[in-house]
């Protein structure tokens, strides 16, 4: 064979070998609860995650190539959660993964991308820790995001709800046993102190508990006016059914799980008026939340998100990855980091229009000021008045 031919042979196969190399799928992994209590914010955050794949592959994907899923059911379990994250990073090649439900489950997963250089954008989980496990001095470079309102930010509208608005002066906190519970329970006690006052009653209670009855007696005897709640669906549909049954009705005011679909249908009625921070409501108020509203609707057979904050946070984060990836040119953890950090291009969301919503040194997208009110009624969470 002479010289010139197996130059050219040389040259065809290198140039099918990157062919085949610019045409393989980007993966990102995909973390959450998709069994289980957790499931409703679980599922609805990776619907609306697919949703914003299938949009941005529809285009042309991104720097020519498709994005692929790699979705795993962390179970809303700690153990599972580390498994997960292994697998995705050294079996997978993940070059980021987006999810995390459950703040417990992101504590102890996420230090494997710190430690891999992957970013991870937690589109969920809202204790206030999760984005600060490696900052600075300790860590030069921090590898995790967030798409979601933290407990920081929840805290402080939940008392301000409870003080400021409704001018109550005597509240009890009620807060599961997990992590996300105890976390969001010291955030509200740090905020209640700042303002001068002592909740008057601290209760918890156990994930899959359906007696709330010692915890709101105590609350009831103490002369609550309100009652400020960290928790999941099920177990805050147990505290609306509690105080029924004891017929001593007072507001629930708490985190932006009281939106969960499984609060609002095994509560029903005694839901009702049932107040959370909600970065996004399942509200046609601009064309971009009507789109995905109608897409959300057709793709998934349903007519209410089983939780349309986890849906419009997961289809966020993608978005933003994607503009990271483009801007970065990259697939490489390093380059995508960076371009979070300072992406140049207005990204728009169907929670906000992101405007450089990252810096090296705050990792948070969802500022005070962007969230509102949700109020339950009928079953929906509609704009608190």
């Amino acid at each position: 064979m002479s010289f010139q031919i197996k130059t050219l042979v040389a040259s065809i196969v290198i140039g099918l070998a990157a062919a085949s190399n610019a045409a393989e799928p980007i993966k990102i992994g995909v973390a959450g609860p998709f069994t289980g209590g957790s499931a409703p914010m679980g599922v609805s955050m990776r619907d609306g995650v697919k949703l914003a794949v299938a949009e941005i592959n529809a285009k042309g994907g991104v720097l020519g190539r498709q994005l692929q899923l790699v979705e795993r059911d962390d179970e809303a379990k700690n153990e599972r959660g580390v498994q997960v994250a292994q697998e995705l990073i050294n079996k997978e090649k993940v070059v980021a993964t987006v999810g995390y439900i459950n703040t417990g489950v992101a504590l102890a997963s996420q230090r494997f991308y710190q430690d891999a250089k992957i970013p991870v954008l937690n589109n969920v989980a809202t204790g206030s820790v999760v984005t600060k496990q490696f900052v600075a001095p300790e860590h030069k470079d921090n590898y995790i995001f967030r798409t979601a309102a933290n407990d920081t930010i929840q805290s402080s509208m939940i008392v301000d709800t409870a003080l400021v608005k409704h001018k109550f002066t005597k509240v009890a906190i009620l807060a599961d046993s997990t992590n996300y519970g105890q976390l969001g329970r010291e955030d509200l006690e740090k905020t209640l102190n700042a303002k001068g006052v002592k909740p008057v009653v601290v209760e918890k209670f156990n994930i899959k508990d359906v007696d709330m009855t010692p915890q709101l007696l105590k609350a009831k005897q103490a002369g609550a006016q309100a009652i400020l709640t960290y928790g999941i669906g099920p177990e805050l549909a147990q505290i609306a059914n509690g105080m029924e049954k004891l017929s001593w009705k007072v507001p629930m005011i708490g985190s932006w799980t009281l939106s969960m679909g499984n609060f609002l249908d095994n509560a029903g009625k005694n839901g009702d008026g049932a107040m959370m921070p909600q970065t996004f409501i399942q509200d046609p108020s601009t064309p971009k939340r009507k789109a995905f509203i109608e897409a959300y609707q057709k793709a998934y057979k349903t007519e209410r998100m089983p939780s349309a904050v986890s849906a419009a946070q997961g289809y966020d984060s993608i978005y933003l990855l994607a503009a990271a990836i483009k801007q970065a040119g990259s697939t490489d953890g390093v380059k995508i980091r960076e371009a979070l950090e300072n992406l140049n291009e207005k990204v728009e969301g169907v929670v906000t229009t992101y405007d450089k919503p990252f810096t090296h040194d705050d990792h948070e997208a969802i500022k005070p000021g962007i969230p509102v009110m949700g109020e339950a009624k009928g079953g929906r969470v509609v704009l608190a008045k």
